[in-house]
């Protein structure tokens, strides 16, 4: 259990539950191919069956870390800055963006949107989940919209949600990995059918990097 003081400075963003930071290749979405540096923040109660970061949900197993050590290591790295987690708007984003921009970082993060936006963000990549639906204000401001595809339901959830953005966020399936051999010839044959949507791999797991 964090101590009072501890847990002051996490619920107002000063500190963050920090499961991992690392420099790697984006592998999803827009922003594919491009190097950028990965801030892992714990906590999660979206609750996916097929989560891959699980260890994540539990806030409390991740150390509270000071956002000056985060942002120091972020900047000796990338200038492309991707906030993640669990799910990153649990907690304030506004002093670590600040922190970011100070140092001159583009900010980007990955959301499923199921709480407020908090932060100053060059790119938010708003990926929804059923379990529980984001919250309003984030549609219009997400640039991409990242549809996790387990099955064909996903399908008529995405357009659903698509709905929601505005014009120019651009649209994403993504085949969920554990069913990909499965799922991404459906989703080939739903985007040759419906070209406003794109497909998104998780191409660092094929590249076998983080």
């Amino acid at each position: 259990m964090m101590n009072k003081e501890v847990l002051e400075l996490v619920n107002t963003g000063v500190m963050l539950p920090l499961m991992e930071e690392f420099y790697t290749i984006q592998g999803e979405g827009f922003h594919k191919g491009t190097a950028a540096y990965f801030i892992r923040v714990g906590g999660c109660d979206v609750g996916c069956h097929w989560c891959d970061v699980k260890e994540s949900w539990n806030a409390e197993t991740h150390p509270p870390t000071a956002i000056e050590s985060i942002v120091h290591n972020a900047a000796r790295f990338s200038d492309t800055i991707v906030v993640t987690g669990g799910e990153p708007l649990m907690w304030d984003m506004g002093p670590l963006t600040e922190a970011l921009k100070n140092k001159g970082l583009n900010t980007h993060i990955e959301t499923s949107g199921a709480y407020p936006l908090s932060g100053n963000w060059d790119w938010i990549c708003l990926s929804p989940k059923k379990n529980k639906l984001p919250v309003a204000p984030i549609y219009e401001r997400a640039h991409e919209l990242k549809v996790i595809v387990y099955n064909r339901n996903d399908l008529v959830f995405a357009e659903e949600q698509a709905k929601n953005v505005g014009n120019s966020c651009i649209l994403y399936l993504q085949p969920e990995w554990s069913v990909r051999d499965k799922v991404t010839p459906m989703i080939v044959d739903y985007v040759m059918k419906n070209p406003k949507w794109k497909v998104s791999l998780q191409t660092h797991k094929y590249l076998n990097i983080p």
